[in-house]
């Protein structure tokens, strides 16, 4: 990956953007567009959009979502502790004795997420994963007073786990779920700059809320509106112990991007990606979605009597976990797919099931 690109990748995953709160995350995508756009703006509620050849047509969105799972300060007792409540799709059985970093308005502050020593355990009572409302958050604090100038009911909380690389192009961070998308959707536009064959207009997206309920993609794809759009987000990889490929499928690192088969995932631009990775010889893979995405996509493709939409996936180990792996060369070329798809459109070109 260009080191400058990867740079850029780096500040997004280290920054805290947990859902209703990525502002922070929201101006790194935003200062990083504006180096490639022809024009960014923000709405109500902080989506972020860039456009490219704005007077082109067919006009395609490429987006992601800003906001990554976390936690929110719930309560704060007599004796300083903090207890948490979940953000999205929490796993409480990875609370315990981890180290956290809570976003007040005065800036950062670290704790632990305690738990108790082994040999303090009751080994007469079967071990159970713990209620998320059974954790608790120690900053240090020597009661609730010094606490409650800390930290505040509402600030949200995230594991203190920052990007590094793991081996070669993995790499490892929380949140890849999913600032890898909006990294795509920036480097799409980056790709794109310049080129004097594009004909479409092109608005990259980050979105906000997707976690609790894809609400920053409905408010974008009703804005926007466009005649067709590509939902870069993660996937499952499934090459790792443990996991039924027979039932979730064969998806592994370092084998390209996954195209959605099925539910909003819109045939006629199936086959155009389809083609587009034969053409400049990208490898994809393949998710089947017979109910539905799972991402913004199934926000956006019902807006305004229907948008012909197609979710893109970035392999993923360990989703919504501290511990997300990636692989750099998968997100280089889903950032390569999106950008060749908006230079194989034609002038006026529309996307519709041909009955």
């Amino acid at each position: 990956m260009r080191p400058e690109s990867l740079e850029f990748l780096k500040s997004l995953l280290n920054t805290m953007s947990v859902t209703s709160q990525e502002q922070a995350a929201q101006r790194v995508w935003r200062d990083r567009v504006a180096r490639f756009a022809d024009r960014v703006e923000s709405d109500a509620y902080g989506n972020v959009y860039a456009w490219i050849n704005e007077g082109g047509s067919p006009k395609i969105m490429v987006t992601g979502h800003a906001d990554e799972i976390g936690f929110m300060v719930q309560h704060i007792s007599e004796e300083g502790f903090v207890w948490l409540t979940g953000v999205g799709g929490v796993d409480p059985a990875l609370v315990r004795g981890q180290r956290m970093i809570v976003q007040t308005r005065q800036g950062p502050v670290r704790g632990v997420t305690g738990t108790l020593a082994p040999h303090m355990q009751d080994r007469e009572v079967k071990p159970e994963a713990p209620k998320l409302h059974d954790c608790f958050l120690d900053i240090g604090a020597r009661d609730r007073e010094e606490a409650a100038k800390l930290v505040r009911v509402g600030d949200v909380v995230t594991f203190a786990d920052g990007f590094e690389i793991l081996r070669g192009d993995l790499a490892v961070a929380r949140g890849c779920d999913n600032r890898i998308g909006i990294f795509a959707a920036a480097e799409t536009l980056r790709l794109l700059c310049g080129e004097k064959k594009l004909e479409a207009c092109v608005v990259a997206v980050s979105t906000v809320q997707e976690e609790i309920g894809l609400r920053g993609a409905a408010m974008a794809g009703y804005r926007v509106h466009p005649d067709a759009a590509l939902v870069a987000d993660v996937g499952q990889a499934t090459d790792i112990p443990g996991v039924n490929q027979k039932r979730w499928g064969d998806v592994r690192l370092g084998k390209g991007p996954t195209l959605g088969i099925g539910s909003a995932n819109h045939p006629v631009l199936f086959e155009r990606l389809e083609a587009t990775a034969r053409k400049r010889k990208i490898p994809v893979q393949y998710s089947t979605d017979p109910r539905a995405t799972g991402t913004d996509a199934d926000a956006i493709f019902v807006q305004r009597g229907g948008i012909p939409t197609v979710s893109l996936g970035l392999p993923n180990r360990y989703m919504h976990s501290p511990v997300e792996v990636i692989h750099l060369g998968d997100l280089e070329r889903l950032a390569a797919l999106m950008a060749g798809f908006c230079l194989d459109a034609k002038k006026g070109e529309k996307f519709a099931v041909k009955l």
